[in-house]
């Protein structure tokens, strides 16, 4: 019988003095980060302190794929791992799974393009301020082909008259979907919640452009107000 991933709320023991067995490096390094983030506000200069928060960031993300890693080893399922993380399984497969390329039997590549997440932002952005023409301009020559600045604008409107006008987006997550660059991102309206997803080919251009409103018991997780 598998575990439960949620039932045993053990915390990670940083302190490994005394102990004999080997350091856990990635433990180190967010006892480290979190030591000098934690310093009083007179030990370092504000440049220093965001430094800490990013080591400490990246840390505990290498943790937690180390961890998802693991839960996968003993037999838990991507819905299971979703649901723990607060997010639907294919989000957590995106970001934690290890995709094989049915061409070749070769892991798949996860290095995303640097830019990637920012100007998928930037395309949505546009897109929620009526500056079609400007997303069209993305497009490579299969996506001018078959959408115009018309059909995007009259697309929008749809999604407008289904869940209320625009308010703001989420965080995005950027993953390789084969040569492509895919960024999904959750958006959220006035009266509902959904995903805008941004396909990007090898050269950069915008190969697919999709917004979904979120079916019940699959929206995104709310997040504070800002």
């Amino acid at each position: 019988m598998k575990d439960s991933l949620t039932g045993d709320q053990r915390h990670v023991k940083l302190d490994t003095a005394g102990d004999s067995r080997p350091a856990d490096p990635v433990a180190l390094r967010i006892r480290d980060a979190a030591e000098r983030l934690t310093r009083g506000p007179g030990a370092g200069s504000p440049l220093e302190a965001m430094a800490a928060a990013r080591d400490l960031a990246a840390a505990a993300n290498e943790a937690l794929q180390e961890a998802v890693d693991r839960v996968r080893a003993a037999g838990h399922s991507w819905r299971e791992i979703g649901d723990v993380l607060g997010t639907t399984r294919q989000a957590a497969f995106q970001r934690f799974g290890h995709p094989v390329d049915p061409r070749t039997g070769a892991p798949m590549s996860r290095d995303v393009p640097p830019g990637a997440a920012d100007r998928a932002v930037a395309l949505i952005t546009c897109l929620g301020q009526g500056r079609w023409e400007e997303v069209v301009g993305e497009f490579d020559d299969r996506m001018r082909e078959r959408v115009d600045a018309g059909r995007l604008a009259g697309g929008w409107a749809q999604t407008i008259a289904i869940v209320g006008s625009f308010e703001r987006m989420g965080e995005p997550v950027a993953h390789q979907a084969g040569d492509d660059t895919m960024v999904n991102i959750p958006l959220y309206f006035e009266a509902g919640e959904g995903t805008g997803s941004v396909r990007f080919d090898p050269d950069g251009k915008v190969a697919g452009l999709s917004l979904r409103p979120a079916s019940p018991g699959t929206s995104p997780r709310p997040e504070p107000s800002r």
